[in-house]
């Protein structure tokens, strides 16, 4: 079992290491336009956010609608960390400037220098600090909402939640938290994808690594929620799941254990609202509505509740089926669909609309159920043992 095990972990790393290799190659010879590369940079920081919340809903059973105002809390976290000091006061303008003047990569070019490999090193460094940061900040909120909503259960708790991002949104926008968060306005000016691109002297890209960065972040992320799934901890939320009473009279402590699943599913959700800040170049609280939230619960229950592999899948497939394969049906003719003029205004979303209904009906259980990838590998190999019998 063991050597199976490791086998199987040395074939999965095979797999990740040649999956990041293809994203450099790809992005370093496709042309840099290509929507192919828009799919993969959302995709990867929605797939990070959808397993963040299949570990609270799928794996531990708490029914929460939050994902978004944690992901607006680790957004915000993250530029205002990280917005320079030079552009501080043109970002802040309307409210006199900003209340805060820490730049976390400005602060290790003070260690490192500004230029050349330093500058890449205090780069590196100040967005990963700013990324951990995004996870706690998120997590600590998700602590203190979690005291009092997690004694709630089922549709009381998704109502709880749901209404705590919602008050998250608001206050986010509240002309008196100007000088911190800019109120209704965008942040902007922050170290996005496109900055660990790597240019020469005079300022031309030799080598794009815009796509590679969100992809490795996520692939770290969802590697440590898949190592808290398969330790105790994670066989302690999947008994939860199944039955409270029985989790209980095993000697398991139910609110601790739903108060971890909690803080540390918000913690990867701030980490994926940080990425996609990066993504977008801005953050704008009005863009985490609860939209969002029900948008990464349907990717979930496409994928299979219960199912990492599924929701990194169904993740992908969401984004490039509504932003980049159906697009022809709302503007020009695109990858060879073209409609008439007069059904292309919503047409998109109508079409988008039907694919998922006949998805949800043939696959009850979403793509994957409650199982991943290596188990679908295990069943070929095992039938086709028994038809060499």
């Amino acid at each position: 079992m063991k050597k199976t095990n490791k086998r199987g972990s040395f074939i999965a790393l095979i797999c990740v290491i040649l999956m990041l290799a293809l994203v450099v190659v790809l992005e370093n010879t496709v042309p840099f336009t290509s929507m192919l590369f828009t799919v993969l940079k959302k995709g990867a920081v929605y797939a990070l956010v959808v397993v963040s919340m299949n570990l609270l809903n799928g794996f531990t059973g708490l029914f929460s609608l939050g994902q978004a105002g944690f992901m607006l809390l680790g957004a915000y976290t993250y530029a205002i960390f990280t917005i320079p000091s030079d552009v501080r006061d043109s970002v802040f303008y309307l409210f006199g400037g900003s209340a805060l003047h820490i730049s976390f990569p400005e602060m290790f070019e003070s260690v490192f220098g500004s230029t050349g490999v330093g500058g890449a090193i205090s780069l590196i460094l100040g967005v990963l600090l700013a990324l951990i940061l995004a996870g706690l900040v998120a997590a600590f909120f998700a602590y203190l909402i979690g005291l009092p909503v997690l004694r709630l259960k089922s549709d009381y708790l998704a109502i709880a939640t749901l209404g705590f991002a919602e008050i998250i949104r608001a206050v986010f926008q509240w002309d008196k938290l100007g000088p911190v968060t800019n109120g209704a306005n965008m942040l902007k000016s922050f170290p996005s994808f496109t900055s660990f691109n790597l240019k020469d002297a005079g300022g031309h890209v030799v080598l794009r690594l815009s796509t590679l960065v969100p992809f490795v972040v996520a692939t770290l992320c969802i590697f440590l929620i898949v190592l808290l799934i398969n330790s105790s901890y994670g066989r302690a939320f999947k008994a939860i799941r199944e039955d409270e009473v029985a989790a209980e009279a095993m000697g398991i402590n139910l609110f601790k254990h739903k108060q971890l699943s909690f803080c540390i599913s918000s913690f990867f959700a701030g980490v994926g609202g940080a990425l996609l800040a990066m993504y977008s170049n801005q953050v704008q609280a009005k863009v985490f509505t609860a939209a969002m939230t029900y948008e990464l619960l349907l990717i979930v229950v496409i994928g299979g509740i219960g199912s990492v592999s599924g929701s990194c899948i169904a993740a992908f497939l969401y984004i490039a089926a509504s932003e980049w394969w159906l697009r022809g049906l709302d503007e020009n003719p695109f990858l060879g669909i073209d409609a008439p003029a007069v059904f292309r205004v919503g047409l998109r979303l109508v079409v988008f609309s039907v694919i998922i209904m006949i998805v949800v009906l043939f696959f009850r259980r979403g793509i994957m159920g409650d199982r991943e990838l290596p188990d679908l590998f295990r069943r070929h190999k095992k039938a086709a043992k028994e038809v060499a019998k």
